[in-house]
């Protein structure tokens, strides 16, 4: 780790804890915006580690488990950097909107550029300020609007160092996933940085087992690192299992939907996930399991038209036993007072 590291105009030393401003494209309003950050540096060299949300403007867990990360008043760096980016795409955020105002979906936008797009432009000081800069990062994510997603891990698991910190993380499903065009992971990944995405609950609500779950997440991954003391736990250690395919189910028909499976449940083959009924109740379709697996997402709203996602399941060859550690997890939150502690105001 160097002993100087810019983010900016600013310079943050070994030792400092600062939050900083990256400013952005102003709006046409004339006002400001700038993506807000803070660092802390421990003394001692060591990893240098990311933690981002919102680059989907409407996935608001991931500000919270930050939040709840950076008010812990015990939390302290013993070697290494940790950079904190709670909200990226702040545009969509003061939107509500998963998108860039000029409606491109930021994480395709990678690595941007300096003279590009808006999306471009906000994808590369992102990547050239924060990214260029780390060895590891952890990305914030949740369902898009109208779907939930069940707390889950996606990385490249064919790297061995990758898969290790997933195995840290502590969720019940892993899920070994091929990096994207236009991805952060995949920019990160061709600047040499190791990235694990969270996904966990939906657009534009706060989901409280996605966010414990995560915020447990990164202190072991950190922990994993060196970067702080690995925390002890009363509750026992979920064990993961890893998912090397996932598909979505699909509407057979059009119609309103009455969910029979739910978020975590196990399926098996043949078994019914639904029914999609007319509403006039001129025909009731029943929705099939095409494999087994556990539901790791699924649509919220009771409409489909013919073809919509509905299911989002992995597969796995003994999905009795991930359903169990899922209800390990749900478990160990339900059942243990896992306030995080913060600072007062």
């Amino acid at each position: 780790m160097s002993t100087t590291l810019s983010i900016g105009d600013t310079v943050i030393k070994p030792g400092s804890r600062v939050k900083l401003n990256l400013p952005m494209a102003s709006l046409y309003t004339d006002t400001e915006v700038s993506i807000p950050v803070e660092v802390i540096r421990a003394k001692k060299p060591g990893p240098v580690v990311f933690i981002s949300a919102a680059i989907h403007g409407d996935e608001l867990n991931g500000i919270e488990i930050i939040r709840r990360l950076l008010a812990m008043k015990s939390f302290k760096l013993l070697k290494g950097t940790l950079i904190a980016v709670p909200i990226v795409n702040v545009y969509g955020v003061l939107n509500q909107s998963r998108y860039m105002p000029d409606r491109r979906d930021l994480n395709r936008c990678f690595p941007g550029s300096p003279k590009g797009s808006l999306a471009g432009r906000v994808a590369h000081l992102f990547l050239d300020q924060i990214v260029s800069k780390c060895d590891y990062g952890i990305d914030l994510h949740t369902g898009a609007i109208h779907r939930s997603n069940f707390p889950q891990v996606r990385a490249n698991l064919e790297d061995p160092e990758t898969k290790d910190m997933a195995l840290t993380f502590g969720v019940p499903v892993l899920l070994n996933s091929s990096l994207r065009d236009g991805s952060l992971r995949e920019a990160a990944s061709e600047l040499g940085a190791k990235v694990l995405l969270y996904e966990a609950g939906q657009a534009l609500r706060f989901d409280e087992l996605s966010i414990r779950a995560g915020h447990r997440g990164i202190l072991n991954v950190l922990g994993h690192l060196g970067l702080i003391r690995k925390r002890s736990s009363k509750t026992r250690a979920v064990d993961p299992f890893i998912a090397n395919h996932s598909s979505w189910v699909r509407a057979t028909v059009s119609g309103m939907v009455r969910d029979v499976k739910m978020l975590g449940d196990h399926v098996k083959r043949g078994e019914v996930m639904a029914e999609i009924c007319s509403p006039t109740g001129s025909f009731v379709e029943r929705l099939i399991a095409p494999k087994s697996g556990v539901i790791i997402g699924k649509q919220n709203i009771p409409l489909v038209q013919e073809g919509d996602a509905m299911y989002h399941v992995a597969n796995f060859e003994e999905p009795t036993d991930v359903r169990e550690h899922i209800e390990q997890l749900q478990d160990n939150f339900d059942s243990s007072d896992d306030r995080f502690e913060t600072q007062t105001a």
